[in-house]
């Protein structure tokens, strides 16, 4: 597909860590407090950098990366920790950290094209980033990896079936996001300014959430 024909789209299905914001800053403070009460064999701080190459996968691959010589009970034990902890440092920060016009985006265009979220994350993750960020009436349907155990395939591909998308995108930073993807059949639109980096090709790259306001075509314009 020629990069500079606009992508006629019927939903736009989004991530969330490295596409919506950056709340590992925010997260690792919790990771770190949940290895110490839980008497982690972990030594090493649990930084943000670290967060930063496993956010994206799904959240029991995370936890064997994270603790790796911890017991896989004990993954278990940490990662239900982390959750816990994770969710009330997040609701009781401000998380200002959204990446540049992103709220904005969705606002503006969600009058003319739906949004969804599909993440490896967690239950209540979601619903978690739409009430900080105001997104809540903005984001028609989500899936993710807590709710129903499955890969980010499998939840972009029952987002689609469910709410009857002919054409729809995601948008995504991620090999992972851009394999799964692939496997289920829908255009992977790159956001450059997150966390990591396809290693095969995309149907687009953006270096703001804003850039699909001239990337993409009307919902109108389907035929």
């Amino acid at each position: 597909m020629d990069k500079k024909e606009k992508m006629i789209t019927d939903g736009i299905i989004l991530d969330i860590d490295g596409t919506l914001w950056d709340s590992t800053e925010i997260v690792s403070k919790a990771w770190n407090r949940a290895a110490k009460d839980s008497g982690s064999k972990r030594k090493d701080v649990i930084t943000a950098e670290l967060l930063k190459t496993q956010f994206g996968k799904p959240m029991n691959e995370i936890a064997d990366a994270v603790f790796p010589e911890d017991s896989p009970e004990k993954r278990e034990e940490l990662l239900t920790l982390c959750c816990r902890y994770e969710h009330e440092e997040l609701e009781k920060d401000p998380c200002h950290v959204t990446f540049p016009g992103v709220v904005d985006t969705i606002r503006e265009m969600s009058g003319e094209v739906p949004f969804f979220i599909v993440s490896n994350c967690q239950v209540g993750y979601v619903e978690l980033l739409c009430r900080k960020t105001g997104l809540t009436g903005f984001i028609k349907d989500h899936e993710c990896f807590g709710n129903t155990g499955k890969g980010k395939a499998y939840n972009i591909s029952l987002v689609v079936k469910r709410n009857g998308l002919k054409k729809p995108v995601y948008i995504g930073d991620t090999d992972g996001d851009r394999i799964a993807c692939e496997e289920a059949g829908v255009p992977f639109i790159y956001a450059s300014y997150g966390f990591g980096k396809p290693e095969g090709e995309t149907a687009a790259e953006i270096k703001a959430l804003s850039e699909i306001k001239n990337l993409l075509g009307q919902k109108g314009a389907l035929s």
